[in-house]
């Protein structure tokens, strides 16, 4: 079996003295694993590294044995995007952790393989928090957990749309909403209206949302847990000064 294809490096893991085991997302092939000889020599360092993305030929005798890459080449190199600030290091690393448990082998990705490349593309503009924060919400929609933005689930209206239910996800309108507004979360409107520079303030309730919802519909299904480094980056976006 041969797969050709090209993606982002989210995961390595030693394997011998200079040889990995190497996890890509990509567009088409969903989650890819394989085994790199001489991956963490010094001649191929800058190369397999967390955000990295490669073009490869991933081989296997038969599908159901681990692939072995070839003719990896580096597309672009992200390394110095992420060594210097800690911030979006956790941002990576959330990613990365994220995508690897959510994402199965061979699934391929569609539409929802952009606001992963999106991330990397804006990654030293000053709102690139906002571009994760745009990777989870689609994440729950990918995961078939997105949320329901279209109606206030009492009433039925579409106007003044201003919470979003904890338990179902749904919308809820201003004058439903309102009573309960410290148990509910802000209706993500500068998601909706794809608009890139929300305040802060924002941004960090649509993580504690996606949060909320990755971990009760997903993550605790499989026994597993939200990236630890996630809950830094959340409370950076509640310190830091407006993007």
């Amino acid at each position: 079996m041969q797969q050709s294809g090209e993606g982002y490096i989210i995961k390595i893991r030693s394997h011998g003295e200079k040889s990995a085991i190497i996890t890509v997302i990509c567009p088409k092939l969903g989650k890819i694993v394989g085994y790199v000889q001489g991956a963490l020599s010094k001649r191929n360092l800058g190369i397999y590294q967390l955000g990295n993305r490669i073009s490869f030929n991933a081989y296997a005798r038969v599908e159901e044995n681990m692939r072995s890459f070839k003719g990896v080449e580096l597309v672009e190199a992200h390394t110095a995007d992420f060594m210097l600030d800690n911030h979006k290091t956790m941002a990576l690393t959330s990613m990365c952790r994220l995508l690897d448990a959510c994402v199965a082998e061979n699934d391929d990705l569609g539409s929802f393989f952009k606001t992963i490349d999106d991330f990397f593309k804006h990654i030293n503009e000053n709102n690139w928090p906002v571009y994760y924060s745009y990777f989870e919400f689609y994440l729950l929609e990918f995961l078939g957990i997105g949320l329901d933005l279209s109606q206030c689930a009492v009433t039925g209206t579409r106007e003044n749309l201003r919470y979003i239910s904890p338990k179902t996800g749904r919308a809820v309108c201003e004058e439903v909403g309102e009573p309960y507004r410290d148990k509910l979360y802000a209706y993500p409107q500068y998601i909706v209206a794809r608009n890139y520079v929300p305040t802060n303030a924002a941004v960090a309730n649509v993580l504690q949302m996606t949060g909320n919802f990755l971990n009760k519909n997903f993550l605790r299904q499989h026994h597993l847990q939200l990236p630890e480094n996630r809950a830094d980056l959340l409370q950076m976006l509640t310190i830091a000064p407006k993007m």
